[in-house]
């Protein structure tokens, strides 16, 4: 509901989300599915229905005004975003859907009473949940409203099926929801393998304007506290400190746009990195289509992911998949998206030391990034967006077979 898959990831509210919903799309679409996407319109010039992929049909409701609400002004629009979903149903015989897939809380509301008017199972996936943000809160972020909390709590009540992105979330939504374990599936997203893959970091530097001789370091997502894009710059400042003879070769390249409360101070890192001296080694550059950013992954030395809170980490995935090892926090998805000291490195915490130390260790030690490199094609090569789909395929069958075998008992 709250974000078109149409919209290009790494600004506003776009992200692993999108890229998630449009994957699993597709795939499910190549194996005879056919899938509806269920958004809200955010523009007047989009039109009622698009065409993702042979298959897959977005469809816009018109909830709210057509500009990008945020998140916190969306629950008060999903009357108007059900309506809009359940006229669509009624233009149809009764039967038309068989499966609900909803994605983020809000969207799990909507699922909720349509799988009540349709008696179809409901199959939820949080992607990011309230309790466990809370948790682990960055620096300047604010902490989710209770109404999220309650929202997610009675999404878990209803659902049929829970899919996490990894066991970290399956054991947060059953200690931390109370949520059934039988209920629960554990389904890891995946990576697009045909456009992330290796190939020359020298060539993908030239196309994107940088030296050939730099060390570049990459942080790639939205620009906001819980991504954590500080993380970098103040560990990079650290390593210059440190060694000053890194200037001339030290890159920091960050790649994606403000978002949620990073807008309120668009030009944070630019400040940030005038603030540590470090401003005339930072490049930004806005959210790039798959094609382009596959090239920063290729062009980079090391991608750094410093989230307080991933589901999953999809940008984790994509780098190693063309072959740049990464560092990112130890939390939550990132652990199942990287494997320490084999594609790349976990951090604890957040502290700037631990990080530059981390850091440093891919300029000292070449040959070690090398192997790291190895390690982490490997290790991507194991997440097709085709296996997804399949286990997702797999819950469906699930549910709707379950359904179908419960008898209905009439009391007159």
């Amino acid at each position: 509901m709250h974000t078109s898959p149409l919209d290009q990831p790494g600004t506003g509210d776009a992200g692993g989300m999108n890229v998630y919903i449009v994957e699993a799309a597709k795939r499910l679409a190549g194996l005879g599915v056919e899938v509806e996407i269920f958004t809200r319109q955010t523009s007047r010039d989009l039109p009622p229905t698009a065409e993702l992929a042979p298959g897959v049909t977005v469809r816009h409701i018109t909830a709210g005004p057509y500009e990008e609400l945020d998140k916190g002004d969306l629950p008060g629009q999903l009357c108007a975003f059900l309506s809009g979903v359940l006229r669509t149903e009624a233009l149809y015989e009764p039967g038309h859907y068989d499966v609900i897939h909803s994605h983020y809380w809000l969207s799990g509301q909507v699922g909720w009473l349509a799988k009540e008017r349709w008696g179809v199972p409901l199959v939820h996936t949080m992607h990011t949940m309230a309790k466990v943000k809370n948790l682990l809160l960055a620096t300047g972020d604010r902490p989710e409203p209770r109404a999220r909390v309650l929202g997610e709590e009675q999404v878990v009540e209803v659902a049929d099926r829970l899919v996490a992105n990894t066991s970290d979330e399956a054991r947060e939504l059953i200690e931390l929801y109370s949520a059934p374990s039988e209920r629960v599936a554990v389904v890891n997203p995946g990576v697009n393998l045909q456009v992330f893959q290796p190939a020359s970091m020298g060539a993908a530097r030239h196309r994107l304007g940088l030296r050939q001789d730099a060390h570049i370091m990459l942080f790639v997502g939205r620009i906001q506290p819980l991504k954590a894009p500080d993380v970098l710059i103040k560990a990079a400042a650290r390593m210059i400190a440190d060694d000053p003879s890194l200037r001339s070769r030290l890159v920091i390249a960050c790649v994606g746009g403000p978002s949620g409360n990073g807008r309120a101070r668009p030009s944070h890192l630019t400040e940030l990195a005038g603030e540590l001296g470090v401003l005339d080694l930072l490049r930004l550059a806005p959210p790039a289509p798959q094609d382009e950013l596959a090239d920063w992954y290729r062009a980079a030395d090391v991608t750094v992911v410093p989230s307080y809170n991933e589901s999953f980490g999809l940008v984790a995935l994509e780098s190693q998949a063309c072959g740049t090892p990464v560092v990112a926090a130890s939390v939550g998805g990132l652990r199942t998206a990287v494997k320490d000291g084999v594609s790349g490195l976990l951090v604890d915490g957040h502290e700037t030391p631990m990080w530059a130390e981390a850091l440093r260790a891919f300029v000292d030690r070449p040959a070690w990034r090398d192997a790291l490199a190895a390690g982490a094609r490997e290790h991507a090569a194991a997440f097709g967006w085709s296996a997804t789909a399949a286990r997702l395929m797999e819950v469906y069958t699930g549910v709707v077979n379950r359904l179908h075998s419960v008898p209905v008992a009439a009391t007159l």
